[in-house]
């Protein structure tokens, strides 16, 4: 299904008297708002392939029908959402999930959409259909050394497989660990890791970078791998300038002070990017912005200081995508709102008073700092985020376009009612 121009402009000519009325309000108090307006039109969040269908729990899944069935309609799925939000440039690949037949022509129907390939992931959490030698007890870290260059080898494969469709970059997920005490020694978990990580990243192209992403639990539950920003810190330091920390935000444990880690590796040059989510107990991959909004906020607020602190491009000096699951909602509508929550926090961060925050900071003036940063929050910017789709050619609002359009009910037409998006 495609979305023609003609519909998205009667959309917004239904709506853009009320919006216009809003945005005008807004803007007219804030200073340079065009920056804003433009800071906004540039940044794009990452869709991942496995989350335009149904995940699904340990106990079920329940299909909600029209799911791609091939990675050629994963990518029109994003093309979708790209021409509704003009904010989804890019699409995230999982292989072996999606490893594309014709790559040609895949590189150009991601092309017409307006898409990029994002960072390609490697998948050693899973034993595969043929595989030989199985990943019950580790990959990269594994006592064996067979099972470990079996790990090896397939992130390179990955690595050649992103090449091809012009990813610059590999994220690396392990779950490796361990479930009791006494199962796993820490110190030679930890070198066979090293290791092995330093084969795949000797493999890395000159403009390469590879992310290397961290978890607290699940699936194993005494102990990970790399299971905290620390440890993740260190394999990137050891590695070399190309190795990076990547931040999923469901990947900590309970209460964890999300926004100091994200400062301290902006500030060691060590942030790869993000995998955005929200949780209310643990690895949940909720929507982005539905559990705890303000945290998201707090994030971009130390996002925006050490970007503009090491003269970053917002856009593109780091990775921006959405990691999450769905099993109760259309997976395409859960995506609008995943990336219209990530847009509102960063347009928030970026209307913070910076010179009045530091000179409150610097006179130990703790109640207007929190005046600063909550005058920022408490801002509805919702405005701005339409206004910059709208100058991108996208609609004023999103899941009310993709529901007038009835999208789901023409990609049930189109795919049925009984189809599987992805390797889970």
């Amino acid at each position: 299904m495609q979305i023609e121009r003609e519909e998205i402009e009667a959309h917004n000519d239904r709506l853009i008297t009320s919006h216009r009325k809003s945005y005008n309000a807004l803007s007219s108090g804030i200073p340079d708002v065009q920056s804003v307006i433009d800071k906004l039109m540039n940044f794009q969040i990452a869709i991942p392939s496995w989350a335009l269908g149904t995940g699904g729990t340990r106990f079920g899944r329940f299909a909600g029908g029209g799911e791609p069935r091939s990675l050629e309609e994963k990518i029109e799925d994003v093309g979708l959402l790209h021409a509704i939000n003009r904010s989804s440039g890019a699409i995230s690949l999982h292989i072996p999930w999606d490893i594309p037949t014709n790559v040609k022509a895949v590189r150009k129907l991601a092309n017409h959409h307006g898409l990029r390939f994002d960072a390609v992931n490697s998948n050693t959490f899973q034993d595969q259909p043929q595989q030989k030698l199985s990943y019950k007890f580790g990959s990269l870290h594994h006592v064996k050394k067979a099972v470990r260059q079996q790990a090896i080898r397939h992130n390179i494969e990955v690595i050649r497989h992103g090449q091809a469709l012009g990813s610059t970059a590999l994220t690396i997920w392990l779950s490796d660990g361990s479930c009791f005490p006494g199962q796993l020694n820490f110190r030679e978990a930890f070198q066979r890791t090293l290791e092995s990580l330093r084969e795949i990243y000797a493999a890395l192209p000159r403009n390469w970078k590879m992310y290397i992403e961290y978890k607290a639990f699940e699936p194993n539950f005494y102990s990970m791998s790399v299971g905290d920003w620390g440890q993740s810190y260190l394999f990137a330091s050891k590695l070399g300038p190309k190795a990076f920390t990547l931040v999923d935000l469901g990947h900590h444990l309970p209460h964890a002070n999300i926004e100091q880690i994200v400062s301290l590796l902006l500030m060691e040059k060590k942030l790869a990017g993000f995998h955005f989510n929200d949780s209310k107990y643990g690895d949940d991959d909720l929507t982005v912005g539905s559990i705890n909004p303000y945290q998201l906020f707090l994030i971009f607020n130390e996002l925006v200081e050490g970007m503009d602190a090491n003269k970053m491009d917002h856009a593109r000096d780091l990775s921006w995508m959405i990691d999450a699951s769905h099993n109760v909602k259309d997976p395409l509508e859960d995506l609008m709102q995943s990336v219209e929550a990530i847009k509102i926090a960063y347009a928030q961060a970026l209307l913070v008073d910076r010179k009045t925050l530091t000179k409150a900071q610097d006179a130990n003036d703790v109640v207007k700092a929190q005046e600063v940063l909550q005058q920022a929050y408490r801002t509805d910017v919702r405005p701005l985020i339409a206004e910059s789709r709208i100058l991108s050619g996208g609609a004023v609002q999103p899941v009310t376009l993709y529901r007038d359009l009835k999208v789901r009910e023409n990609l049930i037409k189109e795919r049925g009612s009984r189809v599987q998006a992805t390797g889970l």
